[in-house]
């Protein structure tokens, strides 16, 4: 008898330890469900291009606007601040075009990894610019006075975005014949790309990304390509970013990147260093 009761305790143990196994075997939030808003919902949704035409006007005059009606956009996420180079942002797309999302939050990538698909409830939101391109946030007005859509608070967009699952990410090709079109630019702007076959100006194995001593006022470096002028083109890079230091390839090369602008000039913003691949 006494056997009997020592193989029923085992038994037992060995019931409540594989239940703990299995309960840790299972990776929460794998889905990306703890994150973010579960009851936002489709009731208004509208197309990344039908809402940049519809607030046109304060986009494309550097202004701003809240969005009082239920309207919600469904995007891929296709940049991210993985490396560092892409703060406190989120770049998203829909087949239709891209935008800019500003929240002021690190770490964005390990909830929002590119390929994540989101819908995301706006009302309440701001639609605005920063150098004409098209972002949503909330107001911000720097120390010259001027006020612009920029990073809302962490937890207004945890309440304003739900996660749907994953999707491929692929870039669209560059067409460097349309470097001064600005139909073209308006059309892509915030949009994953790839440019091919260019060379960084002035590479000698020495200069790096992204000097300390280069920067600007946003602590980043602009970088011109060879045979492209650094008022239509440039690759923007963080002093943060993890590959900042990186001396610039010297050969031919392809650049992914999301091609954001700044007035009339792209600026491509490396994801990770692997975004530069060289022929």
């Amino acid at each position: 008898m006494r056997h009997i009761h020592y193989y029923i305790i085992i038994a037992f143990a060995c019931a409540i330890f594989t239940g703990c196994m299995d309960n840790d075997w299972d990776i929460p939030g794998e889905d990306g469900s703890e994150y973010g808003n579960q009851a936002v919902t489709e009731t208004n949704l509208v197309s990344i291009a039908q809402l940049k035409q519809k607030y046109a006007t304060v986009i494309y005059n550097g202004s701003y606007e809240q969005i009082k009606e239920p309207m919600q956009i469904k995007g891929v996420v296709t940049g991210n601040d993985v490396e560092g180079n892409i703060y406190n942002q989120i770049a998203i797309e829909d087949g239709t075009g891209a935008m800019i999302i500003c929240v002021a939050q690190g770490g964005m990538y390990g909830q929002l990894q590119v390929g994540r698909e989101i819908l995301v409830e706006l009302q309440d939101l701001y639609v605005g610019s920063y150098g004409q391109q098209p972002e949503i946030g909330t107001p911000y007005t720097n120390k010259n006075g001027r006020t612009y859509v920029s990073r809302m608070p962490r937890a207004l967009w945890q309440g304003h975005f739900k996660i749907l699952g994953m999707k491929s990410v692929s870039p669209v090709e560059f067409d460097k014949t349309k470097l001064g079109d600005g139909n073209y630019m308006k059309e892509n702007c915030g949009q994953l790309m790839t440019i091919h076959g260019v060379k960084f100006q002035g590479a000698n194995g020495k200069k790096v990304f992204a000097a300390d001593k280069d920067k600007d006022a946003a602590n980043s470096v602009n970088r011109a390509l060879q045979g492209i002028s650094s008022n239509q083109l440039v690759v923007r890079t963080s002093t943060y970013a993890d590959f900042a230091n990186k001396p610039l390839p010297q050969g031919d090369v392809d650049i992914t990147g999301i091609f954001t602008r700044y007035n009339n000039t792209w600026q491509i913003l490396i994801r990770q260093e692997s975004d530069i691949v060289e022929k």
